[in-house]
């Protein structure tokens, strides 16, 4: 309501309905496995100090989970399509590429805060305000051209430092043939590979005393 009808932003040929939903399935993916994978070490903590497993199964785990309600999403998208008679894209064939990314950006973040979660417990209350902040700092409501277009090459650095832009962009060209993700979105997908690296080594690191602590 906020977007389309208030502020009336300009999603060009594509129905705003149909756009904010595009957008909102992938953010909703993303939220939902960063929300279950930060929480995940301290909710299955009898079972980690029972038996010895790859702990890092726990939140990766979540990632598939997140798929199902990921799949409605793009029902969703697609009864809009239809509604709308809207053809998709011949860059659908790419959709897997940024549904791979996606998964990692969200796991990046999630396995970042169960490890953090182990040892500060306080880091899960921190998991609703990303959540809600990351809402409206990603181009879900609106198209990211509308921040480039309004901020110095600086500030566009920072904002494409978020790593779901890159991904929304990804999504909307391959599902309804925009724009193409633009060269920022290349800091997107940097941060996100870092994001996934180090979180890696960081909970490899905390593993060893994972079962004492929790």
């Amino acid at each position: 309501m906020v977007f389309g009808r208030a502020i009336k932003v300009d999603t060009g040929d594509v129905p705003y309905p149909l756009f904010a939903i595009s957008g909102m399935a992938a953010w909703s993916y993303f939220a939902f496995v960063l929300a279950q994978a930060g929480d995940s070490i301290i909710s299955a903590q009898e079972m980690v100090k029972k038996i010895y497993f790859p702990r890092l199964v726990i939140p990766l785990s979540k990632a598939v989970v997140g798929l199902v309600d990921f799949s409605i999403g793009l029902f969703l998208v697609l009864i809009l399509m239809i509604i709308y008679g809207f053809t998709p894209s011949i860059n659908i064939i790419y959709f897997p590429l940024f549904l791979i990314m996606a998964m990692i950006s969200a796991l990046a973040v999630g396995i970042w805060m169960s490890a953090l979660t182990i040892r500060y417990r306080d880091f899960k209350h921190v998991v609703p305000f990303l959540v809600q902040f990351g809402l409206y700092a990603t181009p879900v409501g609106y198209p990211s051209s509308l921040v480039m277009n309004n901020l110095p090459d600086w500030a566009n650095i920072l904002y494409y430092a978020n790593p779901m832009v890159g991904v929304i962009e990804g999504f909307r060209w391959t599902l309804l043939g925009q724009q193409p993700p633009s060269a920022y979105s290349l800091i997107s997908f940097s941060i996100i590979i870092i994001l996934f690296i180090s979180s890696l080594f960081y909970f490899k690191k905390v593993e060893r005393i994972m079962a004492d602590v929790v």
